[in-house]
């Protein structure tokens, strides 16, 4: 059988696998865009460049990760191993490795970051719903006859509104509708009051609000219940949550947000500088008109920002600078390793050399000359010895044989004077001088008669 391939298959782009990771890199960037993650740090490194290199982990998987100084020094806190932090990133790849990777823009400790997270996730949802359109917000009435405070009975925003109120107009009734402001319950709590408000319909205005405090004393405020609650609510609603600081959900939701309870209160009542009034409240939906402006515009530009960075030459540099890095860091491994070999080398040449030296050889050659002059003295002790032991065994035998061993015994010896030895007595006759010779001495005699 035979095949034949399609057009299309001939076709096929044929990828270098650099080509291939700076195509998987786009679209990596492209798609993913932004990603929110909580994990613990690892292997933390901040290198002279001034980048930060890091692994984020959880039990069961882990991603390296790399934050520029662009970006790092707007961390509030200091990073290490072990901390569990909550991550702004985009995904992207190391092309020389192909390794996948992230891109942190932001850090923070996971608890608080977990609320900014949420807020600005259900802010975008929301918003997005259009339950912050400028359209749905209803005015607030002219002259109220019977003003609602929804907060706790017991808290300082309470005792704010009413001596206010009672300050500013006295004749403004106020029904209290007692709710919890803070902890688990709370933004069922505040939207049960807000329903209970509007059944009732006794009000022709209500505050929602409470003190000020951190963001999770504040976070029932920031509950989806609560803003979905007030968006429906057919009673108009002045959100007064914490400090002038403080922006919470309930603010972008409510028909107006008055930075404190105390100026929700001057905000709604009735004064004798009404005029003022009303320009303070058109100043007040100004404001919040332009708060929101600002805020879909900022959201808007932070779009553009993160299109703008992808293609930002910064971003090159910034993948350049961790190439560097990379490289740096295996050109130390690589001079160290090579450092090592050669002082091993060095050590080892040394130690040859040292077997080769001169100081070492004439060592060699002195210990060599002590000994074989101590062998030498060795032996000639021991060929002295032999040799004296040989003379003295000589001796003893010469001595047997001695003509002086003879002589001590007795015996003498006679020679003429011409030294020839006299052994029988017809080798003399008279007048002959003789040498006769004893063991003490020599005798000198005359032979008169044979």
């Amino acid at each position: 059988m035979t095949l034949f391939a399609s057009q299309s298959q001939s076709n096929d782009r044929i990828y270098t696998v650099s080509s291939l990771n700076a195509q998987v890199r786009l679209i990596l960037e492209n798609e993913m865009g932004i990603v929110w993650l909580v994990g613990e740090l690892s292997n933390f490194s901040m290198p002279v460049s001034g980048h930060w290199y890091f692994t984020l982990k959880d039990s069961r998987a882990q991603v390296k990760c790399a934050m520029f100084k662009g970006n790092n020094r707007h961390v509030t806190f200091k990073p290490g191993n072990g901390n569990q932090v909550l991550v702004k990133a985009r995904l992207s790849i190391y092309e020389p490795r192909g390794d996948y990777q992230l891109i942190i823009e932001s850090m923070q400790p996971e608890g608080d970051g977990r609320l900014q997270q949420q807020f600005e996730q259900l802010k975008m949802s929301l918003a997005a719903e259009g339950l912050f359109a400028q359209s749905l917000k209803k005015p607030l009435p002219q002259q109220p006859q019977r003003v609602g405070v929804i907060t706790s009975k017991t808290g300082a925003a309470l005792h704010d509104i009413l001596h206010v109120l009672k300050r500013r107009d006295p004749s403004l009734a106020v029904v209290i509708y007692p709710t919890m402001v803070q902890g688990d319950g709370a933004a069922i709590s505040i939207a049960q009051a807000i329903g209970r408000a509007n059944s009732r319909q006794e009000c022709d205005i209500l505050i929602v609000g409470r003190g000020g405090g951190s963001l999770e004393d504040l976070w029932a405020f920031n509950e989806e219940i609560v803003a979905r609650t007030i968006a429906a609510s057919q009673i108009p609603i002045v959100s007064a949550v914490g400090h002038e600081v403080d922006v919470t959900i309930a603010d972008f939701v409510a028909d107006m947000r008055a930075p404190t309870p105390s100026a929700a209160a001057e905000l709604i009542s009735r004064d004798s500088s009404a005029q003022t009034d009303k320009i303070a409240q058109k100043q007040q939906q100004l404001r919040h008109a332009i708060q929101f402006y600002v805020a879909d515009k900022k959201q808007h530009v932070n779009q553009l920002k993160h299109r703008l960075d992808r293609q930002h030459p910064q971003l090159r540099l910034n993948q350049q600078q961790q190439h560097l890095d990379e490289i740096s860091r295996r050109l130390q491994q690589i001079m160290l390793k090579k450092i090592q070999i050669q002082q091993q080398r060095i050590t080892q040449n040394q130690y040859k050399l040292s077997l080769y030296s001169p100081q070492q050889q004439l060592q060699h050659h002195t210990t060599t000359l002590v000994n074989t002059k101590r062998r030498l003295l060795d032996a000639m002790d021991r060929q002295l010895l032999n040799a004296n032991h040989k003379l003295v065994l000589a001796a003893e035998k010469l001595d047997t044989v001695s003509p002086l061993a003879t002589l001590s015994r007795g015996y003498s010896i006679t020679r003429d004077d011409k030294g020839e030895l006299i052994r029988r007595c017809d080798q003399v006759k008279a007048g002959d001088q003789l040498i006769t010779t004893v063991t003490d001495g020599k005798i000198h005699t005359t032979v008169n008669s044979h």
